[in-house]
């Protein structure tokens, strides 16, 4: 998964940089690396467990971490 990728999943889940870093227990500094071009210094690539993660997110699964909102 590429960063752009991975930044419009966390997107399209309607999560935030800090919401999703809860979730993957990672800090959002993290995850804000993760959605870098890798051009960039700070860039790192995403990690595959999180990617996959994201995948499942995707398809439907939701952990027990994942953020309650009432309409």
């Amino acid at each position: 998964m590429s960063p752009e990728e991975f930044k419009d999943a966390r997107r399209e889940l309607g999560l935030t940089q800090s919401e999703l870093g809860a979730i993957l227990d990672t800090a959002p500094q993290t995850i804000r690396k993760w959605e870098m071009a890798g051009e960039r210094s700070t860039a790192r690539s995403v990690n595959p467990v999180a990617a996959r993660a994201m995948n499942w997110f995707l398809s439907g699964f939701r952990p027990p971490e994942w953020p309650d909102r009432e309409p």
